[in-house]
């Protein structure tokens, strides 16, 4: 159902959208989770580690399909808020059109570099193969995560964000129920995990798009028509888009850069830093999904010269994002050792202690830094629903210069926790230039301009 975000109480309304978002990611980490508890309990440590180390590789394409995703839904949300139909309706064909293209490109080229990469990381030889298996597989269904991305971020342009929850609970829960069959019952360990999480994406992906352009964009004003394709929606998109492209993949070159570190230390540190990183992830993914909703209700409230209602919206993004992280920190801090433990086989608590130590040491040093980390997410969300991507990428690239630099300093010098207080330090400054940017950055200029019209 689509929704315009232009009209009524903005907490009311964010609330209300963000809560089937907040679901999706839910389910849309419980692919990752399953293949983590599933690989750590039923194969081995060293698979856990294997599909950890291959993850900081996924993580690059992730990023561009998730820096895309926050260009699209900025555009069709300023179309759409301006009620220009027939360039929303376009602007998502040429999404799509565009992102399949790129797909396939990306595709070859992860193949070719996955190896290289893997041994970039300083990958152990015992976990390499395992980590390169599960690799390969991913990327053949690189197509389904573009597409997926394109239409949930055409879905949340368009206030609709119910639909891709309804797609991702029934994808996540075949997922889980594929994980137990190809490792459990068919003793297939890694490549059963990978070939589980490719065949649920490809349904998320399929129903998503047909959902989308048959059941959504053709019958929402059936008298206008878009195009299936326009070089001017195309290139403002990629404005938008690079941006938060090259900000997610550094991240993820960062990811790299310090697992490269990471795989210094023994294997139960590996485990415990693929098991932290992979809950890290998740609550920073429900910051972000709050952060998504934030944006589009910043441009299409742009789009209809309603410029008055964003800081309303910032501040209600931020009242749930900071709730959120709360109550993880808390279940964290309460909870640490079965929070871990989620992820390794506990039978063999010998080979686990480390691991659960380290992962403990995480828990008490990373999470009480949610907090700012919530802040930044809201305030980088205005700036990114206002087109401020200056100020956007600028804060995100002081994160993981500080990120990567102080995880070699500081894991040389103090070992593993090292790690850990280096991803803490890495909120601290960023998220004071993020507010002062969304406090007075040069994105105001846009409210001035629509106030003026």
């Amino acid at each position: 159902m689509i929704t315009d975000l232009t009209t009524g109480k903005p907490q009311k309304l964010i609330f209300g959208f963000t809560m089937p978002m907040l679901a999706s990611v839910i389910f849309q980490q419980l692919y990752t989770l399953a293949d983590f508890i599933i690989a750590g309990k039923y194969v081995s440590i060293d698979a856990l580690a294997a599909v950890g180390v291959s993850g900081m590789v996924t993580f690059l394409f992730m990023a561009f399909a998730t820096g895309s995703n926050i260009g699209i839904s900025v555009v069709i949300s300023h179309y759409f808020g301006a009620k220009e139909y027939g360039k929303t309706k376009t602007a998502v064909y040429t999404a799509v059109t565009s992102m399949a293209v790129i797909s396939l490109l990306f595709t070859v080229i992860g193949v070719i570099i996955s190896s290289p990469l893997l041994d970039a990381m300083n990958t152990d030889a015992s976990i390499k193969a395992e980590a390169l298996q599960y690799l390969n597989i991913y990327i053949y269904g690189l197509i389904f995560l573009f597409l997926y991305n394109v239409c949930t971020g055409a879905f949340s342009a368009l206030g609709d964000s119910t639909t891709p929850f309804i797609f991702l609970a029934i994808s996540s829960v075949s997922n889980i129920i594929l994980d137990i069959l190809f490792v459990i019952v068919f003793r297939m360990g890694v490549a059963g995990v990978a070939w589980a999480t490719f065949i649920c994406q490809g349904f998320a992906s399929a129903a998503a798009l047909t959902a989308l352009l048959v059941r959504l964009i053709k019958k929402f004003h059936p008298e206008i028509r878009g195009r299936m394709f326009s070089f001017g929606i195309f290139r403002q998109t990629a404005r938008l888009a690079i941006p938060s492209i090259l900000q997610q993949s550094f991240v993820s070159v960062g990811n790299i850069l310090i697992m490269a570190k990471v795989n210094t230390f023994e294997n139960d540190f590996v485990a415990a830093y693929s098991s932290c990183i992979k809950l890290n992830t998740f609550i920073i993914n429900c910051c972000m999904t709050i952060g998504n909703a934030v944006s589009a209700f910043t441009a299409q409230n742009l789009g209809a010269k309603k410029p008055e209602r964003i800081k309303s919206g910032f501040r209600s993004g931020l009242l749930i994002g900071e709730s959120v992280a709360l109550f993880a920190m808390a279940v964290f801090m309460i909870f640490p050792k079965p929070v871990i433990s989620l992820f390794l086989d506990t039978s063999h608590p010998e080979i686990i202690q480390g691991a659960l130590e380290a992962g403990r040491h995480f828990i008490y040093i990373v999470t009480p830094f949610y907090i700012l980390m919530t802040l930044k997410i809201t305030a980088d969300a205005v700036l990114r629903g206002a087109g401020a991507m200056a100020e956007f990428t600028a804060g995100t690239f002081t994160s993981l210069f500080l990120r990567v630099l102080f995880s070699h300093v500081l894991g040389t010098y103090i070992g593993e926790n090292g790690i850990w207080w280096a991803l803490s330090i890495g909120w601290v400054l960023p998220c004071a230039m993020s507010y002062i940017f969304y406090k007075t950055g040069t994105w105001k200029r846009k409210i001035r301009k629509a106030e003026d019209q």
